[in-house]
């Protein structure tokens, strides 16, 4: 049981503890909170105007981005891939200034978004090789949408050019997907580059046949030809002494877009005017001595 000597001595200690609180403590306490409180009115202003100035800023580097594509004629799709990344790169920084702007420590979130990116990075090695390769594309421009390519042992009308994918039409109108990353890194051929083409002939005749009267035939048919570019100008010449044929070499230059249609025609136009001059294509043969 409690004495009353005890009972005695709590009574001094509350009636202490009490006239200490009373006599300053409780004002050091009221001025630490409100010293915290205004540090953390600051911190929270700050973040704000942080946030304004920065949308306003992202909203401007959007609109000179957009303006800077349009110049340069690019792609919509490509624009619009170029645009929300660079929108989401922007928010994600401006993000982390808020936070950092309110006191928070931003090491370990940056830390924790290091972590994931590098969980994200293994588990998606490939597509982020191929959105690599998707920003190559876009930025060097190797082809563009409605070029006609081959690459990857493919050839195509390119249909259009994704994130991850660039997809190509064949000729025989089939989709074909090709990864963004190999098609970035391999070798690519782009028939719709330059403005004009040349079309090769490789021309078999009999042993025996009149040189020139081939060759002032072969001029003949490209004179006759308005898709055939004059500068520069056809070439004709004897290539090879073959086992069973002698063998031309026939080059004409045209537009792109003529390069099938002249090709097919002028195999055509060949085949007719020799036959009409009688020169006369070989067939295979082999020589037997006894």
């Amino acid at each position: 049981m409690i004495t009353l000597l005890q009972a005695n001595e709590v009574m001094e200690k509350t009636s202490g503890v009490i006239e200490a609180v009373s006599g300053g403590k409780i004002d050091t306490l009221l001025k630490q909170l409100m010293t915290t409180g205004v540090e953390i009115g600051k911190n929270i202003l700050l973040a704000i105007i942080i946030y304004m100035a920065g949308k306003f800023v992202i909203k401007l580097i959007n609109r000179l981005t957009q303006q800077m594509l349009e110049r340069k004629n690019i792609d919509p799709t490509i624009q619009s891939f170029l645009k929300s990344f660079v929108s989401i790169l922007l928010n994600v920084l401006l993000i982390i200034m808020v936070i950092s702007a309110l006191g928070v420590d931003t090491t370990s979130f940056a830390a924790l978004l290091a972590s994931i990116g590098v969980a994200a990075g293994m588990a998606l090695s490939g597509n982020l090789q191929n959105l690599a390769g998707g920003l190559i594309i876009l930025l060097f421009k190797p082809f563009k949408v409605g070029d006609f390519i081959e690459a990857q042992g493919t050839m195509g009308k390119v249909k259009e050019i994704q994130i991850i994918h660039t997809i190509l039409l064949t000729v025989d109108n089939k989709e074909i997907y090709l990864p963004n990353g190999s098609l970035s890194s391999g070798s690519i051929t782009n028939y719709s580059k330059m403005e004009t083409r040349r079309v090769d002939f490789t021309i078999s005749v009999e042993y025996g046949t009149d040189v020139e009267k081939v060759m002032s035939a072969l001029k003949a048919i490209a004179n006759s030809d308005e898709r055939i570019l004059k500068d520069p100008e056809p070439f004709c010449a004897l290539s090879a002494l073959a086992d069973s044929s002698v063998n031309f070499t026939f080059r004409v230059w045209v537009c792109g877009a003529d390069y099938w249609p002249v090709f097919f025609d002028l195999n055509k136009k060949i085949y007719e005017d020799f036959n009409r001059q009688a020169i006369k294509f070989p067939f295979p043969q082999l020589q037997i001595h006894q």
